[in-house]
């Protein structure tokens, strides 16, 4: 029987295939689903910071509202339940997917500063995540900052979370660093347990008609997998953490390049939100079919096999790759 077992970030999974963030993880209704259909873990839709900010804004302005004008509502406070901030909500849920799952649940925090990410990174510990991914978005748009300042957040948010949880924490990151070698670098040694390549920052659109700026959500397709493949064959073998894929994984076959450049396992939202949590189970099939006939006894026979460090000629994965494409086109 083949072995599609895999270790991620230090927990053992029973196959590489986790659903990614999305809206999927909303419900336990469809978290289920997604287990059922085969995922070994799932990673929740993030928190993000601005979430945070506004809901302890609200709760603030409800708790001292009216509280000049009568003496009695010095003693007042809204009901708790009627005014729960965004970030309790999203703890309560943590509880009950690890009520209702027998695989791993990650919890996702997006956010740009260290601010409240300390704060309910404790919080989803003690709620029961097994993991956390820290989504990391901080568009550098200020001429004013370097990239050094860039590099030093990231790892002063890694460091501060670091500090108050003993779950793992993985980091979701951008492709956009000018030495991103250096960075994972760096970040493996400040202690991330997993890098998690490569979030997919949403782009803006303009409306036409009302001249206005408008957000867009475009689904990945398999030629986003291009550069996380080469990336994590890049860093295969050469950082302690945890590599996870994402983006563009559509197919086995997709799943099957980027375990043997050397990724732990592949995250997926957009093949499951466009063919639903059920995909998984094809994949997953396909994916074992495929390990039978040319004879993977394991997922852990075929990891790496194909990295930068095992590869004839790494150069492939580097310049010569971009000239010889060019050359080849026809």
């Amino acid at each position: 029987m083949t072995d599609l077992s895999t270790t991620y970030l230090g927990l053992g999974l029973r196959n590489p295939l986790v659903a990614s963030a999305s809206p999927l993880s909303r419900t336990l209704d469809s978290a289920k689903r997604l287990e059922d259909a085969g995922a070994a873990a799932i990673v929740m839709e993030s928190l993000f910071e601005e979430e945070i900010l506004h809901d302890q804004r609200e709760l603030h302005w409800y708790s001292e509202m009216g509280s000049e004008s009568f003496p009695e509502s010095l003693t007042y406070f809204p009901e708790h339940e009627k005014y729960a901030v965004g970030g309790e909500t999203y703890l309560d849920h943590i509880y009950r997917l690890k009520s209702a799952l027998g695989i791993p649940v990650i919890a996702s925090l997006n956010g740009a500063s260290v601010g409240g990410w300390t704060h309910y990174a404790a919080l989803m510990q003690e709620a029961g995540a097994d993991a956390l991914e820290l989504n990391i978005y901080f568009l550098a748009s200020d001429m004013a900052l370097t990239s050094q300042s860039v590099e030093d957040r990231y790892l002063e948010i890694l460091r501060a979370v670091r500090g108050v949880v003993t779950i793992p924490v993985a980091l979701k990151l951008g492709p956009f660093f000018s030495a991103f070698a250096h960075m994972a670098k760096q970040l493996d040694d400040a202690g991330a347990d997993g890098l998690v390549l490569f979030n997919r920052f949403y782009q803006p659109d303009l409306d036409l008609e009302n001249l206005e700026v408008v957000p867009n959500v475009l689904l990945s397709t398999p030629q986003a997998m291009r550069l996380p493949l080469r990336w994590i064959a890049i860093l295969h073998g050469r950082v302690k953490a945890s590599l996870a894929a994402t983006s563009g994984v559509h197919t086995a076959d997709d799943v099957l390049k980027m375990l043997m450049v050397g990724a732990d396992v592949v995250e997926m939202a957009s093949a499951l939100l466009e063919h639903g949590p059920e995909h998984l189970r094809a994949v997953l099939s396909d994916l074992r079919a495929w390990m039978e006939r040319r004879e993977y006894e394991s997922v852990a026979q075929m990891k790496g096999s194909m990295s930068y460090r095992n590869v004839h000629d790494p150069a492939q994965f580097e310049r010569a790759n971009y000239m010889k494409a060019l050359k080849d086109y026809k």
